[in-house]
């Protein structure tokens, strides 16, 4: 029986998928990658090394479950609570500039492509998914 992306947890699936993208050439992390934050709701850049190759595998794997999406979507749903101090905290979107680059790169890499429709949002290729799927399978 063949399994699938949602017979696997999900943090174990894009800790796989992380490592396999880490091999792609197109999805090499940018230099100025080390210094910025995630988000403006973030107080400092992310300390692990290999933070961009899992938010990759992470927005890979939402589009995969989702079957589209954009910038502005992707921005919502990695965003986080900004600690304001006294006052109360409020949502931040993410960075939709690292969303961005991300998602350029995966259509470099012909992992995703964009839709005919008026909005401009991606979805999975059939190379995409079939690599999706492979890592699923290991």
């Amino acid at each position: 029986m063949e399994k699938t992306l949602y017979d696997i947890e999900p943090s174990m699936y894009v800790d796989n998928l992380a490592k396999k993208l880490e091999e792609i050439d197109e999805l090499k992390m940018p230099e100025w990658a080390n210094f910025v934050k995630t988000s403006s709701g973030k107080e400092r850049p992310p300390v692990k090394a290999d933070w961009w190759y899992k938010r990759a595998a992470s927005i890979l794997r939402q589009i995969y479950v989702r079957g589209t999406a954009g910038v502005g979507g992707l921005s919502v749903r990695y965003g986080t609570r900004k600690n304001r101090g006294m006052r109360p905290e409020r949502f931040r979107k993410a960075s939709t500039k690292i969303i961005r680059n991300l998602l350029q790169a995966c259509e470099k890499a012909g992992l995703l492509e964009r839709t005919k429709d008026e909005k401009s949002v991606r979805k999975l290729t059939k190379k995409g998914k079939q690599f999706l799927d492979s890592v699923a399978q290991q």
